[in-house]
């Protein structure tokens, strides 16, 4: 069975590293940074620089999360509670 998880070597400010993720949260990763106009390498590399705590991976996966949930937040309409 094939694992869901992918392992990519990525090079972050001349340093060569292994990082895996699932392929999801690569192509988030993608999308992101095309949208920013930044390489992969760069969006991680600022990822690396400003993570406080933990490991790369899950940095990148919090960070993908938090893009994509305030993505939604932004777009759902305003709602007002009933009453």
């Amino acid at each position: 069975m094939k694992s869901p998880v992918v392992k990519r070597s990525i090079v972050i400010v001349g340093h060569k590293t292994s990082v895996s993720l699932e392929d999801a949260f690569w192509k988030g990763l993608k999308e992101i940074a095309g949208g920013r106009g930044m390489t992969m390498s760069d969006l991680v590399a600022t990822i690396d620089s400003e993570r406080k705590q933990g490991n790369l991976s899950s940095a990148i996966r919090l960070f993908v999360l938090d893009y994509f949930r305030t993505r939604a937040v932004s777009a759902a309409p305003d709602s007002k509670p009933p009453g």
